[in-house]
């Protein structure tokens, strides 16, 4: 008879893989991250890193967030450090879109992209140019002045 090779495996809460060789993903919180600038009449929402099925929700909570404090203001989103946008993500930013013109008092979603085609490809593939105002920089879209 054969020997029986037992082949052991580490629990899932330990800093390594079950194979034993160490996990070299990021961190959820290192996946993206979004910084709210709060300013007398507009907030601007910056994300950076990836947006997709893990990363999503933390981004519409963050987007929901600041409809609540908008206060008429206008809202920014800038995707500009947004280095890869799944389809989750297109769908918080269509949801998103939808949500800003079904608030009494809040201008149209605006969002900065600039021509990095992992952002801007995506959202014109799927229509979402069409809804969203677009602008290539932050400054354009503050200057954009009452979009309703």
């Amino acid at each position: 008879m054969p020997p029986v090779l037992c082949v052991f495996v580490k629990p899932a809460s330990d800093e390594r893989t079950p194979d034993g060789v160490e996990d070299l993903r990021p961190p959820v919180e290192q996946l993206m991250t979004v910084r709210a600038d709060d300013r007398d009449d507009v907030l601007i929402l910056t994300v950076e890193g990836d947006v997709d099925g893990l990363t999503a929700p933390r981004l519409t909570s963050a987007v929901a967030d600041a409809f609540r404090a908008l206060a008429g203001r206008p809202l920014v989103l800038d995707l500009t450090k947004v280095k890869f946008l799944g389809s989750t993500g297109l769908r918080t930013l269509r949801d998103s879109a939808h949500e800003a013109v079904h608030h009494q008092g809040v201008q149209p979603l605006r969002v900065v992209v600039d021509q990095a085609r992992p952002v801007i490809r995506p959202i014109e593939i799927v229509g979402l140019d069409q809804i969203l105002a677009l602008y290539h920089t932050v400054e354009d879209a503050i200057a954009a002045g009452d979009l309703r």
